[in-house]
C-alpha cells in the first residue's frame, strides 16, 4: 500500500533521478566521509590525550604541620594523599583561609606575580565558596574554629602556542562535525598543592597532598591557564573532604547549591570573607575558556584592603 502511494505520488522520472541527485552532492559525500574519519580516529585522539596528560608527582614542601597522618596515595587523574578526623571537625563552625602561598619550586617556573596571584585567588575562592555551603566563613587572622593553609608546590605551566593551537582545532570541528575532538595532548599544564586545616590549637585536622595535570581542561592561551583551572578542582576536593568528615570517593554528583550557584555567576558570595579571593568572572569567563581566551581577560582582582598579610604566616 505505501508502495502504491509512493509510485502515485511521484512521477517516475522523479524517483529514478532522486537517488543520482543524492549521491552527486558532493557536500553530502564529503560530511560522510569526514564524519567516518573521526569516527575511526576519535579513539586514538582519546588514546593519546589520556598518554599525553601532563604528569605532576606528589610532592611534600615541608609546610603541613605533619605528614605522618597522610593515607597511601590515591587516585587516577587526580593523585593524593589525605587524613581527616571527622569526629573533631563535626562541632566546628567558623572557619578562616589563609591565602594561598606558593613554594619556591613553583614559583621559579610562573615568573609573573600577577599569575600566581591570579591562581591562589582562584584557589582559595572555589575553596570559600564550598566550604559556605556548611561553615561560617571569616576573614584571615580573625578567630576561628578552624584554618585552612595551602602552598601551590609544583606548577606545569601550559604552553600558549599549543593550548592556542588545540583552541582552533577544538572550536573549528565543533562548527564543521556533529561531534567535537579531544585536547591535542601536547603543552598540557599541571598542578601540585598541599594544604592542611588547624584547629585553635594549632592540631592538624585534616590534610591532602594532591596533583594533577591536565587532560579535559578547555585549553586557554596563558602559562597559567591549566593550573587556574585546575586549581578550583583542588579546592573541590578538599572541601568535599571537610564537610562530609571524610575521603571522598568517585565524582560528586550532586547538585550545586543555591548560594554556589549565585557566586559561580559573579554575585555576592554568601560570607563577606570570600570577597578577600576575588569575584568569579560568571557567564563572561564561560564563555572565555570555550574560546580559549587567557583568564588574566576576566578574572576580577580582590579588593586590595582584604589582602592578607605575609607577615602573620607561621
Amino acid at each position: 500500500m505505501l508502495r502504491q502511494f509512493f509510485t502515485a505520488t511521484f512521477p517516475a522520472h522523479y524517483r529514478r533521478r532522486r537517488p543520482e541527485r543524492v549521491r552527486s552532492n558532493p557536500f553530502i559525500s564529503s560530511f560522510s566521509k569526514a564524519s567516518k574519519a573521526v569516527s575511526l580516529a576519535l579513539p586514538l585522539a582519546f588514546a593519546a590525550a589520556a598518554a599525553g596528560c601532563s604528569s605532576v608527582p606528589l610532592k611534600e614542601s615541608g609546610t603541613l604541620s605533619t605528614y605522618s597522618n597522610l593515607g597511601a596515595p590515591k587516585g587516577k587523574l587526580s593523585k593524593s594523599r589525605a587524613y581527616v578526623d571527622g569526629l573533631s571537625l563535626a562541632p566546628i563552625k567558623t572557619v578562616a583561609i589563609e591565602p594561598t602561598r606558593f613554594g619556591f619550586a613553583a614559583a621559579s617556573r610562573i615568573k609573573s606575580p600577577d599569575d600566581r596571584a591570579m591562581v591562589s585567588n582562584a584557589l582559595d575562592r572555589a575553596l570559600c565558596i564550598s566550604l559556605s555551603d556548611r561553615y561560617q566563613m571569616v576573614a584571615a587572622g580573625e578567630s576561628a574554629d578552624l584554618t585552612i593553609r595551602s602552598m601551590v608546590t609544583d606548577i606545569v605551566p601550559t604552553n600558549k602556542t599549543m593550548a592556542g593551537v588545540s583552541t582552533v582545532v577544538s572550536v573549528g570541528t565543533g562548527f564543521a562535525l556533529p561531534i567535537g575532538v579531544p585536547r591535542l595532548p601536547v603543552g598540557l599544564g599541571g598542578l601540585a598543592v598541599e594544604a592542611e586545616a588547624v584547629d585553635k590549637s594549632g592540631a592538624q585536622r585534616a590534610a591532602m597532598v594532591w596533583a594533577r595535570g591536565a587532560l579535559q581542561n578547555n585549553p586557554r592561551v596563558s602559562e597559567v591557564g591549566d593550573a587556574y583551572g585546575l586549581a578550583s578542582k583542588f579546592s573541590s576536593e578538599f572541601s568535599r573532604m571537610l564537610i562530609a568528615g571524610k575521603e571522598p570517593k568517585g565524582l560528586d554528583l550532586s547538585l550545586p547549591s543555591r548560594q554556589r550557584m549565585k557566586s559561580w555567576l559573579g554575585g555576592k558570595p554568601k560570607y563577606v570573607a570570600c570577597d578577600a579571593f576575588g569575584r568569579e568572572p560568571g557567564p563572561v569567563g564561560a564563555v572565555a575558556a570555550k574560546y580559549g581566551a587567557p583568564p588574566q581577560w576576566t578574572e576580577k582582582k580582590p579588593k586590595p584592603a582584604a589582602v592578607y598579610q605575609p607577615s602573620a604566616q607561621p
